[in-house]
């Protein structure tokens, strides 16, 4: 039995499906008390259950795109796991990036015939542990940056701590992208090579270009997008 037919096995659908339902369990019980603790502030029970309906059919779309993630990544980390991590905390772009740079660093690529037990439980722990931080920073330092940002909101201020540091996490992150989809353009065959996909630096800027047209219209134009649950 190969490694990859050994990630399908029942076992790995029961650990991940459990682990999955515990997930969908917590959110259905927010979402019953968010709906009681609204009806109890007098909020529009209608309005509620267009809300929500209108934010279950809007996550329909970006599902998709994650189901492709999991078919992706499936062919060589079997289904279970990648739909345990894009179900639960994950995200398509950051799974994808780390598990090949696991694969990498491991020597292999992320295919079902390479893949070894030692190969995957690397893979897997560097993808659980990369993305642990967000959660532990945030029951460290969440209630003081939350109280923080709310602050500079009641007191009105144009530049106050939550917006520079949204701006420094946003410009960190580009930075971070566009430095290594550049790497991998540079040097994709050799050093200074200029034989890797240029791909991702072409959607960098379409996005780029598009971001800076409907920044334009909406703060030079004043044209909003219509939004409304009446």
């Amino acid at each position: 039995m190969t490694v990859l037919e050994q990630l399908n096995q029942p076992v790995m659908y029961l650990i991940c499906g459990l682990i999955v339902l515990f997930v969908v369990a917590v959110c259905l019980v927010f979402l019953v008390r968010a709906y009681r603790a609204g009806k109890a502030m007098g909020m529009d029970t209608e309005k509620m259950k267009r809300t929500i309906v209108s934010s279950a059919t809007f996550s329909v779309l970006p599902a998709l795109g994650i189901l492709l993630g999991v078919i992706a990544l499936s062919g060589s980390l079997g289904i279970p796991w990648p739909w345990l991590r894009l179900s639960v905390i994950g995200a398509l772009h950051y799974e994808t990036q780390v598990a090949s740079a696991a694969a990498e660093q491991v020597g292999i690529t992320l295919s079902g015939t390479e893949m070894t037990a030692q190969a995957f439980v690397t893979i897997a722990l560097l993808m659980s542990l990369c993305i642990m931080w967000g959660m532990i920073l945030d029951s460290l330092f969440g209630k003081k940056y939350l109280s923080r940002m709310q602050k500079d909101q009641g007191e009105k201020r144009n530049g106050g701590f939550g917006d520079h540091a949204m701006t420094a996490m946003f410009i960190g992150m580009v930075s971070a992208y566009l430095g290594s989809y550049l790497g991998g353009w540079i040097s994709g065959n050799g050093i200074f090579s200029f034989h890797g996909s240029w791909l991702p630096l072409a959607v960098a800027g379409v996005s780029a270009l598009v971001m800076a047209v409907f920044t334009y219209f909406s703060e030079k134009k004043g044209m909003q997008w219509p939004m409304s649950i009446s």
